[in-house]
């Protein structure tokens, strides 16, 4: 009989895989709901972030029939120590791709859409003409649909990309900080945390009325300080909407969990986050950029309606 008390050390080098608290153990997903959203991705030859980065939350928003697209093929040209995408060389980019993304929002009724990326500095734009041509197919399909991107930082050709996506028009741009400026070197060695600040500034000062969103994770090894100073940069940037999520290990080769930070510190970081002036503020433990983004996009243009209605009456 195993003595769970004192649990067997694991052999070799091997690191031993820590035990998740319960606040973030998550069941498997089963439900009818899950297994058509899957089926329909094979169909169409789509991948999604939700099962390249092994989402915790896939089974309750794959039920919901709710999927973040990743676009621009399942081979990402970087190798973030905290994301479990596959690195390599990428295949050829599919014209087909902007057509079935929009049938597969079609198909599955959706009010609210993320489509994202992986990294492709191998592409002269770094994949910017596929968002756009993601978008104009969306909106030419399923009109009524909200689209929220998540793009990569377009490194050395940044400004061109933001600008050609922003003339195409999506309701929400999200580009994630991941993680605290100093732990940049480690956890995300091919992007600069500034570069990723301009990218949002320059989302704004294309179009103010565009809702800008960015994320980070926790239990990295940040310090509360530095985190609270991440909310002043997105700020100061006129970011919309901040989240918060638990890192999780993807595989004993990727960072460690340095910390699994309690719902009550999430709670904390949410209220000054809040306080701070962002329109839409996301901070749990299960946290991830698209969880239960539709909701909370209808909850930020609400936000943002009464806040100009507000200034409004002011000036009146």
């Amino acid at each position: 009989m195993t003595d769970l008390s004192n649990p067997p050390q694991p052999e070799g080098d091997r690191p031993a895989r820590q035990r998740k608290p319960d606040w973030i153990r998550v069941k498997a997903p089963v439900s009818k709901g899950y297994h058509e959203t899957r089926k329909l991705m094979r169909d169409l030859n789509l991948n999604t972030v939700c099962e390249e980065a092994a989402c915790p939350n896939i089974g309750e928003c794959w039920t919901k029939k709710h999927a973040t697209v990743m676009i621009l093929g399942d081979v990402c040209t970087r190798a973030c120590a905290f994301c479990n995408v596959k690195t390599g060389m990428p295949r050829i980019v599919d014209p087909m791709e902007p057509e079935n993304v929009a049938v597969a929002a079609g198909k599955m009724g959706l009010e609210h859409i993320v489509i994202t990326s992986v990294d492709r500095d191998d592409l002269p734009d770094g994949g910017a003409a596929q968002f756009v041509k993601v978008i104009k197919a969306l909106r030419r399909e399923t009109p009524s649909t909200t689209i929220e991107i998540l793009t990569p930082d377009f490194r050395g050709k940044m400004r061109p990309a933001v600008e050609a996506i922003c003339e195409a028009g999506p309701d929400v741009y999200n580009h994630n900080l991941e993680t605290v400026p100093r732990l940049y070197p480690t956890i995300r060695p091919g992007a600069r945390y500034y570069a990723s600040l301009r990218l949002l500034e320059e989302v704004k000062s294309h179009d103010p009325m565009i809702f800008t969103k960015s994320g980070i994770m926790l239990g990295l090894g940040e310090q509360r300080l530095e985190v609270h100073q991440v909310m002043d940069d997105m700020r100061s940037a006129d970011v919309d909407f901040m989240t918060m999520g638990q890192y999780l290990q993807p595989t004993p080769k990727h960072a460690n969990v340095e910390e699994f930070v309690t719902p009550k510190a999430f709670d904390a970081y949410g209220a000054i986050a809040r306080a701070k002036g962002f329109l839409q503020v996301a901070s749990t433990p299960l946290t991830r950029s698209s969880y239960h983004a539709g909701d909370d996009f209808a909850e930020m243009r609400a936000a943002r309606e009464a806040k100009l209605a507000k200034a409004a009456a002011k000036a009146g």
